[in-house]
């Protein structure tokens, strides 16, 4: 007999088990599926930044409320699954005064705390900061370590009963008259299971588990480069201040800086080309910020695929593709068990994982408010804990292995 389930949620990153925890703190029977170990996909291969919202201030002025208000709640339960960091945007002397002013004035307008440092004041900060640093902005960013933070979330959804099966990725999905019936299951689960509702939040393999169902879910995905350098006690992350472009963030461990990034369009999510210029040029463009980065020893270097929902402009430079969130209903498409959700940034997972649980509870009659923003994750200050829970889970990545299990 064919197992069933009320809710499957298919990816097991950030969003992915955030909508899992979600669904089973109000009460819903939730299997998630992942079909690596839990992180494996975008959000374990980040520069890991909690971000304030200052990088998208003038830009996309909603999504960097969205930020802020995601980044105080993280601040609250998610414990040592951060690192609050502090951050400065730096203008250097080659970069346009104005666009630091639209910044500064368009952070203060959403409610971003700032504070103005003359160069001198900021290499106080971080002294080997370039000489070219004429001005900085301080703001509220901090560190993710995501290997920590979607275990948690996956831990305290299986201890509200959801189950959780890492590498069981899905190879089949049948639809039968407007519904999808059973998800066949590979991997460690080897079995088809018949699910009321589907959840896809593959990231930038939406579109592909989206086409199992005969759906179209047009991503745009970008690659982009992070290399880890030798490099203690960096203090805050830094970011260029200027039009995004490669090599303009540094993002601070213990004993290791994160240099990134890049943004060159895939076609493919699994292959692709990952290469040398981008690391030299990322390492070549943060040493204008930070120069002892340019000699540091390499310790690692990783690639993500960010999962950019575009269906009008899937070609060409993706920096300007939003990096807000779309949840679609697939109704619309002929599947009425069936919605994805795509686009986003780590930093808002929590929310665009209440928008989709609120989505399905609606449609499943289930009335349980969202507690997600209010509930500290099991382990938040713990860190044996929280990495007990990412061996659990096989949801090591890149991004955090040199602080994870230290």
């Amino acid at each position: 007999m064919t197992p069933s389930t009320t809710v499957l949620v298919v990816g097991g990153g950030a969003t992915g088990t955030g909508i899992a925890r979600d669904l089973a703190l109000r009460g819903v029977d939730v299997t998630l599926v992942e079909r690596g170990g839990l992180a494996s996909g975008t959000s374990g291969r980040s520069h890991g930044l909690l971000h304030s919202g200052a990088r998208y201030a003038e830009a996309d002025p909603v999504g960097a409320e969205e930020c802020l208000a995601e980044n105080r709640i993280l601040r609250d339960i998610a414990g040592d699954c951060l690192c609050d960091s502090s951050g400065l945007f730096l203008q250097l002397v080659d970069d346009d005064a104005a666009y630091f002013d639209e910044k500064l004035a368009a952070c203060e307008e959403i409610g971003i705390e700032t504070e103005v440092l003359d160069g001198e004041r900021a290499r106080s900060l971080v002294p080997e900061l370039s000489a070219d640093v004429e001005r900085a902005m301080r703001v509220p960013d901090g560190v993710v370590y995501p290997s920590r933070l979607v275990a948690a979330n996956a831990a305290d959804a299986a201890d509200h009963g959801a189950t959780i099966h890492p590498h069981a990725p899905v190879e089949d999905i049948a639809v039968e008259d407007g519904r999808i019936a059973s998800v066949r299951l590979g991997g460690t689960v080897e079995e088809s299971v018949a699910p009321e509702f589907v959840v896809n939040a593959a990231g930038a393999w939406a579109g592909s588990v989206a086409s199992m169902a005969g759906v179209a879910v047009e991503m745009a995905p970008a690659r982009g480069v992070m290399v880890s350098v030798d490099y203690d006690d960096l203090g805050p992350v830094l970011n260029r201040c200027r039009d995004p472009d490669d090599g303009d963030i540094v993002v601070p461990h213990d004993t290791e800086a994160v240099l990134g990034t890049t943004s060159v369009p895939v076609s493919d999510p699994d292959e692709y080309e990952q290469a040398q210029w981008e690391v030299e040029r990322s390492v070549e463009e943060c040493a204008k910020m930070l120069p002892p980065v340019a000699d540091a020893t390499v310790v690692r270097t990783w690639w993500g695929v960010r999962p950019l929902y575009a269906p009008d402009e899937a070609e060409g430079d993706r920096r300007g593709i939003s990096r807000g969130f779309f949840r679609l209903d697939h109704t619309t498409d002929g599947v009425e068990n069936f919605v994805s959700i795509v686009g986003g940034k780590l930093t808002t997972y929590r929310r665009m994982a209440e928008s989709t649980t609120d989505a399905v509870c609606d449609r499943l009659g289930v009335a349980e408010p969202c507690r997600t923003a209010q509930r500290e994750l099991p382990g938040a200050h713990d860190p044996e804990l929280l990495d007990e829970y990412v061996t659990r889970y096989d949801g090591q990545g890149p991004t955090d292995e040199d602080v994870v299990g230290r």
